[in-house]
């Protein structure tokens, strides 16, 4: 009978080891799938959802976040609003929920590049949040690699040489982000 009592204790102790080992490795595995997730990876899950976004220079933004692009995302608010934010100007973001989703053919090319080329072929006026300065309103008049070029009106009145009193050139690197109506 202690032969079997013994035989017992130690298959156990080897099945406890074996459960150990699968857990261990598979806790592994989950770590390093997790360490290639991105923040652009993070937010593309969390699509259709409203989220708060905190900004640098900027006041933090609630809306339904619409699109995420290779290196922005687009928040639609409740005021009809529509906010294109670079991902290098976020601080955080909360309410995400637990998913990634990784880029599809298109978002991975589609940047914010593209997406200021298409604003500005719109002519819609809009407000620009930009590094170090307050926010400057007009319309986008063309687009650079690196920069754009803003030329600045009340957002009340339309693009007209009377109306437009400066032409801003902002580097897209100091663009914290873009509010359009």
């Amino acid at each position: 009978m202690r032969w079997d009592a013994l035989f017992a204790d130690l298959e156990s102790q080897f099945e406890a080891l074996q459960d150990t080992d699968l857990y261990g490795e598979v806790a592994d595995r989950i770590r390093t799938e997790v360490g290639k997730i991105t923040v652009l990876d993070r937010l593309r899950g969390a699509v259709n959802t409203v989220v708060r976004v905190e900004l640098n220079d900027t006041e933090p933004v609630r809306g339904m976040l619409s699109r995420v692009g290779k290196d922005c995302l687009l928040l639609e608010t409740e005021r009809y609003e529509e906010w294109l934010i670079p991902v290098t100007a976020l601080v955080a973001v909360h309410r995400l929920g637990p998913w990634a989703e990784p880029a599809g053919a298109v978002e991975g090319k589609l940047g914010l590049a593209h997406l200021l080329r298409g604003i500005a072929r719109d002519r819609s006026p809009v407000t620009l949040f930009c590094s170090g300065g307050g926010p400057v309103t007009g319309t986008i008049d063309r687009v650079g690699a690196d920069f754009l070029e803003l030329a600045e009106h009340p957002l009340d009145a339309p693009r007209r040489r009377s109306e437009v009193y400066n032409v801003r050139l902002v580097p897209t690197q100091s663009l914290r982000a873009l509010r359009r109506r």
